[in-house]
């Protein structure tokens, strides 16, 4: 019963608006307290933004950046608050971090224009794995509100050979746009969407691991971007094409007279001028 009670869980969170996902999800472990740690380690959440001071950089914070009650800065390597024997990266892996958020601080402003990015990276017995953390939130100008949120969690297995890798990337992305304008009222649109892809690649020093996950990763958002393009705007445009007016029929056939006497008036106005010259 409690499998399915998880699978009813996570059906409903994937429904509710995802700028709320935090208030929907305590509420629902309100009801439900026995799925609370199955539903935090399954639900992704909104990420936030912490401010490094040593460098004067933002990050973002996850869970993948997070000992106890300390999240690791990527820019200056170091836990806020402060702790001495948070988990760090090898040595070689922290060079590769520095070259990785360096690489995706530029995919950043080339797709977003703005934003705020983190990558993070940990040893693993054959290889290593990491997360990419893109979130940019609109300025609200215009009556309009929104946010991207993504996050691609990367496993990579080394090959024996050292010139090959395996890659597996998991990819979620959470949009949602409201607008607020006097002749629509408010709007609400959003969605959430994960996605999941494996490939084998070579290595070489034209093709390290950075340039094989940024175009998985590039790749993998293209394909999201254009699935919720087609599912909720393309389904919201359909909907709004076909909605009916609530103006009598006898009220829009007599506008549709009047552009034509319009017209007709302004075509006569027309050839009269050309007459006369």
């Amino acid at each position: 019963m409690t499998e399915q009670q998880l699978d009813c869980a996570l059906d409903l969170m994937r429904r509710l608006p995802p700028q709320q996902i935090e208030k929907n999800l305590s509420d629902l472990i309100d009801l439900v307290p026995g799925l609370c740690e199955d539903l935090l380690s399954s639900v992704d959440q909104p990420l936030k933004i912490a401010r490094d001071k040593a460098v004067g950089k933002d990050y973002l914070l996850c869970d993948y950046n997070r000992d106890g009650d300390s999240y690791r800065s990527p820019w200056s390597n170091t836990y806020d608050p402060p702790l001495e024997d948070g988990a760090m990266p090898s040595e070689r892996l922290r060079k590769l971090e520095v070259d990785a958020n360096s690489a995706f601080e530029q995919y950043r402003e080339m797709y977003f224009e703005g934003g705020v990015s983190s990558v993070y990276l940990w040893d693993l017995e054959h290889g290593f794995a990491g997360v990419i953390l893109i979130k940019k939130a609109g300025d609200g100008s215009r009556k309009i509100k929104g946010c991207w949120d993504s996050i691609h969690v990367v496993e990579v297995t080394e090959k024996t050979t050292g010139r090959s890798a395996h890659y597996k990337l998991t990819s979620t992305a959470m949009l949602w746009l409201q607008t607020n304008k006097t002749a629509s009222g408010t709007m609400n649109l959003g969605g959430s969407l994960t996605r999941q892809m494996e490939q084998d690649c070579q290595l070489s020093e034209t093709q390290p691991h950075i340039a094989n996950i940024g175009r998985m990763v590039e790749d993998m958002e293209n394909k999201i971007r254009s699935t919720l393009n087609d599912i909720y705007f393309g389904k919201t445009r359909d909907i709004v094409n076909g909605l009916r007016s609530v103006q009598p029929l006898s009220d829009q056939r007599a506008k549709e007279d009047l552009k034509k006497d319009l017209a007709a008036a302004f075509q006569k106005r027309q050839a009269k001028g050309s007459d006369n010259n």
